[in-house]
């Protein structure tokens, strides 16, 4: 990781503090918007940030928003109309889905979700431009995190974002020369260190597992993961295990709510030889679970996009942000033990153990499936 000095990071939870913030950037926005996103739901919150990026460029503005194929694939023509109208850019990447097409390429989509508005404030996270209440029958937000960035930090940001608009570009309509970037914002003295950390499948295929194994394997007190989807490789298993052998104290917060049914069952059949090697795994259950972040030593945290699993290590393009602050780390530990605390059922080893054996049966063959399918997308070493 490359740290990058004088940032000031704000922790935002959900969306209700996400969208007015990012809303409220939009309408601030004087030469140019960047925005990715996975998911871009026809409802509520799309409507608020669709509208916003039209106003933007109505007054002049260049606004460029992409969006994946696949899990925008029903973007709204009204919002398509919308921003046309109003002259803001819109591209979609890998926009031909098949469900009878089952090369690996197809699993490589854009999960990313981040923003950068005037090469001078950023954001990054793991919250999509969908409503929270978007579960049927939930009366409780999808718990999930983004962070808004001031600082040096931001002109990274905007680099990855013009640099993957600039390659879909090429590919939809021919070259489209970018403008320069903006002038890099200033450091704060009172800032904080940051690195942005990026997943591709060309010049930074294991970035983020890579960060996260080298925060892992330094830390000496306390390792908090909550991830939506958790499905580590041996290696991030093995550094978790000699993690909690050297006396770290490691809790994963994981979902509790079976959301996909494969992965779900899947991930469980690792939980047993997690818990005997000590390490604490709560369920989050009082609502989904959507977020990808971290604590390491109550000093250094990451909130991004990517979770613990093949799909996002070693497939999709992700984005992270590691913060290097005592102060933001713990506002961050404090929400997930909130969480923790009023939300999760913790799993007692010894009940994992006695669970019925068409329980244990149901993990293992879900195991092997998944096993199976990585196998397909041939990443053997993904074990």
């Amino acid at each position: 990781m490359r740290y990058v000095e004088g940032n000031r990071p704000t922790l935002l939870r959900n969306g209700e503090q996400y969208f007015p913030s990012l809303a409220a950037a939009l309408d601030g926005a004087r030469e140019e918007i960047f925005l990715e996103t996975y998911l871009y739901a026809d409802d509520e919150t799309g409507s608020l940030i669709t509208d916003a990026l039209a106003r933007a460029a109505a007054r002049g503005v260049s606004v460029r928003l992409l969006i994946d194929g696949f899990g925008a694939r029903d973007f709204a023509p009204r919002f398509r109309a919308i921003l046309r109208e109003a002259g803001a850019q819109v591209l979609v990447f890998r926009p031909k889905v098949s469900p009878w097409t089952f090369h690996r390429n197809r699993l490589r989509r854009m999960h990313r979700k981040l923003a950068c508005v005037d090469g001078r404030l950023a954001f990054v996270g793991g919250i999509n431009v969908i409503d929270d209440y978007d579960s049927p029958g939930d009366t409780t937000p999808r718990h999930d995190y983004a962070v808004r960035i001031e600082g040096p930090l931001t002109a990274e940001v905007r680099d990855v974002a013009a640099r993957l608009w600039s390659r879909v570009a090429l590919t939809a309509r021919g070259a489209h020369p970018l403008p320069p970037a903006p002038a890099a914002a200033a450091p704060f003295a009172d800032g904080q260190r940051a690195a942005l950390v990026i997943r591709d499948s060309v010049r930074h295929r294991s970035d983020i597992e890579d960060a996260y194994l080298e925060l892992i394997e330094s830390a000496r007190e306390e390792i908090l993961i909550a991830s939506a989807y958790f499905f580590p490789g041996r290696r991030f298993r093995h550094a978790l295990v000699s993690a909690a052998a050297r006396g770290v104290r490691v809790v994963l917060l994981l979902q509790g709510r079976v959301e996909y049914v494969l992965p779900h069952f899947a991930s469980r059949a690792l939980f047993g030889s997690l818990l005997a090697a000590g390490i604490r795994i709560e369920e989050y259950r009082h609502s989904f679970l959507h977020a990808k972040v971290a604590v390491f030593d109550c000093c250094q945290a990451c909130v991004g996009s990517s979770n613990i699993d093949p799909y996002s290590l070693l497939l999709a393009r992700e984005a992270n942000v590691f913060v290097d602050d005592a102060r933001f780390a713990a506002e961050l530990r404090a929400s997930l033990e909130v969480a923790i605390r009023t939300g999760a059922r913790s799993l007692p080893p010894q009940e994992w153990q006695r669970r019925p054996l068409w329980r244990r049966a149901l993990n293992w063959i879900s195991y092997g499936i998944a096993r199976l399918l990585i196998g397909f997308a041939s990443y053997e070493r993904y074990h």
